[in-house]
């Protein structure tokens, strides 16, 4: 590991401060993921500046009826406070299932949406990666690929993100909030994450040196409605190879509002807008359901060992969907 300076910051615009002085800081909140790449090789900051101790650790209402998340509250927290379980149960249940206990206890919002691909072949700095080093190349797409991209990649990237929480957030409209030296900016997560397109190393579109300082999210009451659903390949906590973060509103069994996003298929949450529109006024039935999956899932590039999961989110979406329509029939 290379040798690294520390600083714990006190305040937001100290923070901010001390990574635009120095270009290969990063700032450190739970370290969950950036600690283990640094085990491996792949991330070699120069200086961590810890920011647990800033004021960003609350969870508040908004003028509008929203949520405002701080960037340093803690999974575990998030999951567990009332409001988030009332307003929006698929976030509480997408934190829940993304790690164990004592992970969610130590991981923050800001770091969950920063947290880096699993693919092994980013973890494995022996290996080429675009991601980690840029015109290196993607050896997954003739490699073991089983678990990577099936919408939204290119021949130069397959990876997947693996955030649960980042899921529910995209069905959720949520937006980013972050400051810089230049001041206080936002991005609604549709925007957060970039297309992979030939740069993937460029994951975000955080303004560099930006820090994370919270999640808003908009008052919406189909979300009270609404479910997290994860396959994993050990029943014990593990990363997705598919997920579906889903909120239905049903009345006189027509669809009134809908909200889909998928997890585990894309190089980002993937908002299942496609779907959305073919299931807006249409019957709330298992037919409805597998159709817009389907109309979504045209758009999948599966490799030759990933097909399943055009299967998978098509089944994931149906039962999902089917479950909310029939709890909204009681």
């Amino acid at each position: 590991m290379r040798e690294f300076g520390y600083h714990r910051a006190h305040d937001v615009a100290g923070a901010v401060a001390l990574l635009g002085a120095d270009p290969d800081a990063r700032f450190l909140g739970g370290g969950t993921n950036l600690v283990d790449l640094m085990k491996t090789g792949v991330a070699r900051p120069t200086r961590l500046v810890d920011v647990r101790e800033l004021p960003l650790d609350g969870i508040e209402p908004t003028e509008d009826g929203g949520l405002r998340i701080g960037a340093t509250v803690t999974n575990s927290d998030l999951a567990a406070h009332p409001e988030v379980r009332r307003r929006y149960p698929a976030l509480t249940q997408a934190v829940l299932a993304g790690a164990s206990g004592q992970l969610r206890n130590m991981a923050t919002v800001g770091g969950n949406l920063l947290q880096r691909t699993r693919c092994g072949y980013f973890t494995d700095v022996s290996q080429p990666c675009n991601k980690r080093v840029p015109g290196s190349g993607c050896p997954a797409v003739q490699g073991v690929h089983h678990n990577h991209a099936i919408l939204g990649a290119s021949e130069h990237c397959v990876a997947v993100h693996p955030s649960d929480m980042g899921v529910a957030l995209a069905a959720f409209d949520a937006v980013v909030t972050y400051e810089t030296a230049g001041g206080p900016g936002r991005l609604p997560l549709a925007d957060f994450y970039l297309p992979v397109g030939d740069t993937p190393h460029r994951e975000t579109a955080l303004p560099a040196g930006a820090l994370i300082t919270g999640v808003t999210l908009p008052p919406l009451p189909v979300a009270a409605h609404s479910r997290y659903r994860k396959v994993r390949e050990r029943a014990s906590y593990a990363f997705a190879i598919g997920s579906v973060a889903a909120a239905l509103d049903v009345r006189d069994g027509v669809v009134h509002d809908v909200r889909l996003a998928f997890g585990a298929v894309a190089s980002r949450p993937w908002r299942a807008r496609t779907a959305e529109q073919a299931l807006a006024g249409a019957p709330a039935d298992a037919d409805t359901f597998a159709a817009a999956a389907d109309a979504e899932l045209a758009a999948a590039k599966p490799l030759p060992d990933n097909g399943y999961k055009v299967t998978l989110m098509r089944n994931l979406v149906v039962a999902v969907l089917t479950e909310l329509a029939e709890e909204a029939a009681r």
